[in-house]
C-alpha cells in the first residue's frame, strides 16, 4: 500500500504534495503505485542538488508540473467510472510510459486496492433454474403414473396363461395324431394334458361294426359314438359334415359315451354310402389336417352279409317283436331269405367295388385294415386295433349276441338256385364254410 501524503517521508521538503489527495484518492493496480514513488523519488534529488531559492521555485514547478500532468479520464470498472491520472516528467521515460497504462486514483479512500471484477450470476441462474424444472417435471410423472396405476386396479384383468401341454414319450412322427381338445360343454380338469387320438370307423352296413364298436366302448380310455351320420341333415354337405366332426373330436357331442376315466381315443362309426364317398376329397384333407386314424372293417364273405341285410329289413318291416329292442336272435335266425339269383352277382360286384374304391381313396391317411371274420377267428386282432389307437391294452367284450350261426346252406330258402349261380365264378368261395361259431 502507498499513502498519497508522503511529505512526512522527506521531512517536509516537498510542500504541496499533500495536494495529491486532494486530486486523486487511489491508484488501480500496483504498476501505478511503483511509478506515483519513481517520480516523487526523481522530484526529491533534484530538489535536494538545487540551492534553496530555487529550491522553492522547484518544488512549487513540481507541484504544478504534477497537477497539469493528471488529466481527467474516466474508466470503467464494473459500474463505476473512475478519473485516470497521467504522469509525465522530464528525464523519465519509463514511469510516463506505466502511467499510461492506466492508473486511476479513487477519492473515497487514501490507499490503493485491487478489485477483482464482478462475475455475472446469470448463468449459473439459469442452470439452477434448468435443474430445477427437470426434477419437477420428473416428480410430476411419477406421481401421475401412481395415480393412474390406482385408478385402473379396478379395470385389470388377471389372466392366467396355461402352460401347453406336451408329451415326452411319444415319437415324432406320430404327434400330429395327438390330441388336447378343450370342449366347451365341460371341462377336463386333470384330463387336460392326456393325449387324445380320433378315429373313425369306415364301414358298410352288415359288416359287424356295430358289434365292433361295443367291444371298443369296453374299454375305459375310448369312446365311439355311433352311426352318427345316419341323419341325412348331418351329411347334407361337406360344411355340416365338418361342424358334426369338429364337435365329436372336441369332445362335445352330446351323445358320446361318457367315460369317468380319461378318454384317450374318440370317434364314430361312419358308412361308406353316408356322404363318405361323395365328399371323399375334402374328408381325407380333413383326416391329415386334423390327424384322424381310419379304421376299416369290412366282411370277406359278402354272401353272408347279404343275407345279414335281408334278415335286417324283415325286421324292421315285421318287427317279430312289437319293436322292441332287446335281444331276439333266436327269432331273427328262424328267418330265411330268399335271394334273388338275377341280381346277386352284380350286387356283389358293387360292394365289392366300394369297398376296393374305399380303400383307394383314403390310402394316404392313417389307417388299419380289419376284416371281420378274422377277429372272430383271432381275437388278438383287437390287441392290433388298441395298438393303433395307442391306448392300454384292455380285454375287451360285449353282450352282444350273433344271429345268423352255421353254415349258409341252413340260412337261405333257395341255396340250390345260389350255389349254380355262383359256381364258376370268383365269389364261388363264398358258398364254403368260412368261420365257425
Amino acid at each position: 500500500m502507498v499513502r498519497g501524503d508522503l511529505s512526512p517521508s522527506v521531512g517536509g521538503v516537498l510542500p504541496g504534495a499533500g495536494g495529491l489527495d486532494e486530486e486523486a484518492s487511489r491508484c488501480s493496480s500496483s504498476s501505478c503505485s511503483a511509478t506515483i514513488t519513481a517520480i516523487m523519488m526523481s522530484a526529491i534529488r533534484r530538489n535536494r542538488d538545487d540551492s534553496p531559492e530555487s529550491g522553492r521555485t522547484r518544488r512549487k514547478s513540481w507541484s504544478e508540473t504534477l497537477r497539469e500532468n493528471f488529466e481527467s479520464k474516466e474508466m470503467k470498472s464494473g459500474n463505476e467510472m473512475r478519473r485516470g491520472l497521467f504522469i509525465r516528467e522530464e528525464g523519465d521515460e519509463k514511469a510516463y510510459r506505466r502511467s499510461r497504462r492506466g492508473c486511476a486514483v479513487t477519492k473515497a479512500s487514501e490507499s490503493f486496492i485491487i478489485k477483482p471484477p464482478k462475475k455475472n450470476p446469470l448463468v449459473l441462474r439459469m442452470v439452477v433454474l434448468i435443474f430445477a424444472m427437470i426434477c419437477g417435471i420428473y416428480i410430476c410423472s411419477v406421481c401421475l403414473r401412481q395415480i393412474g396405476g390406482q385408478s385402473n386396479l379396478s379395470s385389470l384383468t388377471i389372466q392366467v396363461v396355461e402352460r401347453p401341454c406336451e408329451a415326452t414319450d411319444i415319437e415324432p412322427s406320430e404327434k400330429p395324431f395327438v390330441h388336447y381338445p378343450k370342449p366347451r360343454t365341460f371341462s377336463r380338469e386333470e384330463c387336460a394334458c392326456n393325449p387324445v387320438r380320433y378315429f373313425a370307423i369306415l364301414s358298410t352296413q352288415r359288416s359287424g361294426s356295430g358289434w365292433f364298436e361295443t367291444l371298443l366302448n369296453s374299454h375305459i380310455n375310448i369312446s365311439s359314438n355311433g352311426e352318427i351320420f345316419s341323419v341325412k341333415v348331418r351329411r347334407s354337405n361337406i360344411s355340416t359334415i365338418v361342424e358334426t366332426l369338429d364337435n365329436v373330436y372336441n369332445l362335445d357331442w352330446l351323445t358320446s359315451a361318457s367315460k369317468n376315466e380319461c378318454t384317450a381315443a374318440v370317434g364314430l362309426k361312419w358308412m361308406l354310402n353316408q356322404g363318405l364317398m361323395q365328399h371323399h376329397e375334402e374328408i381325407v384333407e380333413y383326416f391329415k389336417t386334423k390327424g384322424v386314424s381310419a379304421i376299416f372293417l369290412f366282411r370277406r364273405n359278402l354272401l353272408r352279409r347279404m343275407v345279414s341285410i335281408l334278415a335286417n329289413s324283415y325286421d324292421q318291416k315285421a318287427k317279430p317283436l312289437n319293436g322292441t329292442h332287446k335281444s331276439h336272435a333266436e327269432i331273427l335266425a328262424k328267418y330265411k331269405p330268399t335271394i334273388n339269383t338275377t341280381l346277386l352277382i352284380p350286387d356283389l360286384k358293387q360292394v365289392e367295388d366300394l369297398v376296393t374304391k374305399s380303400l383307394q381313396y383314403f390310402k394316404s391317411t392313417r389307417h388299419i385294415i380289419l376284416y371281420y371274420e378274422d377277429i372272430i377267428n383271432n381275437r388278438t386282432k383287437l390287441v392290433d386295433v388298441q395298438d393303433f389307437l395307442k391306448v392300454p391294452r384292455r380285454d375287451l367284450k360285449t353282450r352282444q349276441v350273433k344271429i345268423h350261426k352255421g353254415p349258409l346252406s341252413s340260412q337261405v330258402e333257395n341255396w340250390d338256385d345260389i350255389t349254380k349261380t355262383l359256381n364258376g365264378t370268383h365269389y364261388e368261395s363264398f358258398l364254403q364254410e368260412d368261420y365257425k361259431i
